[in-house]
């Protein structure tokens, strides 16, 4: 397989190989030059035995197409997918720049703005997907690819959802994601949630913050044991610039029940936001007492039309015509009053 790119350096006669990227258990990871479109791709190339299970081939196919579907700043592109010489291959975006496992390994830690940063950006990608019906199933750090610019794109949407149709009849045991970073749930066999991905999310957070997983075990039975029943330690007791309000929401985050955690990635997203914008609020300057009140700009005048138009105007009038209503019945009643109490003379 090390020899692959030598072997077939051409790709459904279209993509050329041309330099080896990585690897992993399942797949070599090539950049490759598109010679119809004339742009470069960066190619994943499954192993042999993957290649020849067709179940897990038709799952592949159905979770690519998926996948190339998805189209977000956070996401890495799907271009295409195909089998050539007994491999089976996905097409992708290339994404200058280097993993984030890798930059964890160089960083140690991360300081709280630049994780925030970044995992607000994994939350919009992952967020946009869940919006979408997908579920991720094996979010972690070698699977987020952050630019020199910093900007970070999500990879391998579908993948780990393919390869749960290897053992079909086993499914209570196919364990879902990467050990270190999936959820009670997946450590449990069960089936990944949008509230899974969040986990794992968690996960990759907690790792960035403190330079340690909140779990680590000498072998993954132990792990996933560790994920269902243990409490991880306060990363605040890790770190301690980490501030006690996210020192909950991190926590919140890696609840053991999916419903005890934010449902959604994007809504893990809007809440460290949230947080951001409070620790961090924007300076006012200072005007002297006697300068002169500004005259309205032109964006200011912008803003203030789109809050008039965002009023609802409806719920206004009917409110209007409420009060109408019950002022047109106090003459009424007066009438019926004075009629039942004539006043003497």
């Amino acid at each position: 397989m090390e020899q692959l790119a030598s072997e077939v350096p051409l790709l459904n006669n279209r993509y050329q190989l041309q330099q080896k990227l990585g690897s992993g258990g399942m797949a070599l990871v090539y950049r490759a030059r598109d010679l119809m479109l004339e742009r470069p791709v960066a190619i994943k190339i499954l192993r042999e035995d993957y290649s020849r299970n067709d179940a897990f081939c038709e799952r592949f196919r159905q979770e690519a197409r998926a996948a190339a579907n998805l189209s977000h700043p956070n996401i890495v592109t799907v271009h295409d997918f195909g089998f050539d010489n007994g491999r089976l291959f996905i097409v992708m975006e290339y994404v200058p720049g280097t993993d984030l496992k890798t930059l964890m390994k160089q960083r140690g830690r991360f300081t709280v703005d630049e994780a925030i940063h970044l995992i607000v950006q994994a939350c919009a990608g992952v967020g946009y997907a869940h919006r979408a019906g997908l579920v991720h199933c094996d979010i972690k750090p070698h699977n987020m690819l952050v630019t020199p610019d910093q900007r970070l794109k999500v990879t391998d949407f579908g993948i780990a959802r393919a390869l749960s149709t290897i053992q079909p009849d086993e499914q209570s045991e196919v364990v879902w994601g990467s050990p270190q970073y999936f959820s009670p749930e997946q450590a449990a066999g069960g089936p990944p949630s949008p509230a899974s991905d969040v986990y794992s999310l968690g996960v990759v957070f907690y790792e960035m913050l403190t330079g340690q997983l909140p779990f680590v075990a000498q072998d993954a039975a132990e792990l996933a044991r560790l994920h269902r029943e243990s409490l991880p330690r306060s990363p605040s007791q890790l770190n301690p610039e980490i501030p006690p309000a996210l020192d909950q929401i991190i926590l919140k985050v890696l609840s053991k029940e999916p419903s005890a955690r934010y449902r959604t990635a994007d809504q893990m997203g809007r809440v460290l936001i949230t947080f951001s914008q409070a620790a961090h609020p924007p300076a006012v300057p200072a005007q002297p007492a006697d300068s002169p009140t500004p005259e309205p700009s032109v964006e200011d005048a912008g803003s203030i039309t789109e809050r008039f138009f965002d009023i609802d105007w409806v719920t206004v009038g009917l409110g209007l015509l409420a009060v109408v209503a019950v002022g047109g019945l106090i003459p009424f009643w007066l009438a019926i009053w004075f009629y039942l109490n004539p006043i003497s003379r």
